[in-house]
């Protein structure tokens, strides 16, 4: 979480679909599948996609670039039924963009993500015996529904900011990653280092049954992203979920930590706010 350069790289690059054993989640790359199955974290991966784009190799940020990347990495094959709609105003495939962006869509209009989930189902029903009877079933769930709530995402991203209608109310857009990739900057890998009596202080203070790295990484993380005008961090539980390579961090480790470092309110669709006292 600290590393947004290789964050960047996790979410366009080459993932590597393998597994050791049923507890390895090496196939599914930096998701979850809250992520996969609710689109949980989808705002810091944009954004960070959208960083990545905006200000490489460039003195000022490119915008209508980096939309198109985002485009393009959203992009699902229309469907026959969706296109012949007489009120279609957004279009879902994004295929026109690969020449620009191929590590992003491919020639069919298959975007990074869209083939990151085939891959990911390719991989749990070939290799059955490596994956937790959980992602069987989330396989299954996923294969029914995927395309269909993909594309309406995909169409709701691209509401604009002042639709007068309900169906731009509460959702995410590509305008909203655009202006948070601007006040944000460029990507950047923070390294954070604990003096000796802080590193005594957060292995004492670290709940039995829980990394000490959770403890340390909320700290680091706190102390990398606070502003200058609060004392209150956004943490992205969906998003730290998927840094540890699993649901751990958010089902059990969150709750253990100890109240009198890490103080944090109250969390609603994978997100909270948190302070830290050390």
């Amino acid at each position: 979480m600290l590393n947004e350069i290789a964050e960047f790289e996790a979410y366009t690059g080459a993932v590597n679909y393998t597994a050791k054993n049923k507890y390895d989640s090496t196939y599914l790359g930096r998701f979850t599948f809250d992520t996969l199955l609710k689109f949980e974290g989808l705002s810091r991966v944009l954004t960070i996609i959208a960083r990545g784009y905006m200000f490489n190799n460039c003195t000022e940020p490119q915008i209508d670039y980096t939309r198109q990347a985002i485009q393009a990495w959203c992009s699902i094959p229309d469907s026959k039924k969706a296109s012949q709609k007489e009120d279609w105003q957004f279009k879902t495939d994004f295929r026109n963009l690969h020449d620009a962006f191929p590590e992003l869509v491919d020639k069919n209009g298959c975007g990074w993500y869209y083939r990151h989930v085939y891959n990911v189902l390719d991989f749990i029903r070939n290799n059955p015996d490596k994956v937790m009877k959980v992602a069987l079933n989330h396989c299954e769930g996923i294969q029914k529904g995927f395309d269909n709530e993909w594309r309406k995402k995909v169409l709701q991203f691209q509401v604009p900011l002042f639709a007068i209608n309900t169906k731009g109310a509460w959702i995410l857009r590509f305008d909203d990653i655009l202006a948070d990739a601007l006040e944000l900057g460029s990507l950047k890998n923070c390294e954070i280092t604990f003096t000796e009596t802080e590193m005594q202080v957060i292995e004492a203070a670290t709940p039995k049954g829980v990394p000490t790295e959770v403890l340390s990484t909320l700290i680091a993380y706190y102390r990398a992203n606070k502003p200058e005008d609060s004392d209150w961090v956004v943490l992205l539980v969906a998003n730290f979920d998927a840094y540890f390579g699993n649901t751990s961090f958010s089902r059990k480790w969150l709750n253990k930590m100890p109240e009198d470092i890490i103080q944090r309110q109250k969390q609603n669709y994978g997100v909270c706010r948190y302070r830290v006292k050390l």
